[in-house]
């Protein structure tokens, strides 16, 4: 089935490392499942801070909508992208150590004036749908496809839950 891109611009994934893809991708994949025009870029809030905020201050003018920043450790690209623009930025902190409690704080403690919204470590996931949300509040079409994707969640919980009720007899202890 051919997906129909959203309307609504492109969301750009930067990640502090190439080794974060793995956790990063399944907001990729969300993201082109829903139709959603994303691109993803490895670039450091220490190593390439110049890059990073060439990026973003050019990225109005290609389309980019909203981003998405994941990093680990002191996690510091979200607040570094949300310094450049006022596009929304989801802070996507990884649990590369400390079970990601490092990063988590690092995402969440913004000072008043810049914002960056935040999901659960390693929650790749609900950035994509969190960003195809935002996305749809201009776009009907994705925010249905939002929609018929929640559907489709629930559906596979029932059903989870039906194959356990029915290996366990009822469910009955």
């Amino acid at each position: 089935m051919m997906m129909m891109m959203t309307t609504a611009g492109r969301v750009a994934i930067v990640m502090g490392s190439l080794s974060d893809r793995s956790l990063v991708e399944p907001a990729h994949k969300t993201l082109t499942e829903l139709g959603v025009g994303v691109e993803w870029h490895v670039m450091s809030a220490h190593r390439t801070p110049e890059r990073v905020a060439a990026f973003v201050r050019g990225a109005e003018a290609a389309g980019i909508r909203l981003f998405i920043a994941a990093a680990g450790g002191a996690a510091h690209l979200a607040g570094a992208v949300a310094a450049h623009t006022t596009r929304p930025v989801i802070g996507l902190p990884l649990g590369r150590s400390l079970g990601g409690l490092d990063s988590l704080y690092a995402t969440v403690q913004m000072p008043p004036g810049v914002p960056v919204a935040t999901v659960a470590v390693d929650g790749a996931i609900n950035a994509g749908l969190l960003a195809a949300q935002m996305l749809g509040l201009a776009d009907e079409a994705l925010a249905e496809r939002v929609r018929a994707r929640r559907v489709a969640d629930q559906k596979k919980a029932e059903e989870a839950d039906g194959e356990l009720q029915k290996g366990l007899g009822g469910g009955k202890a």
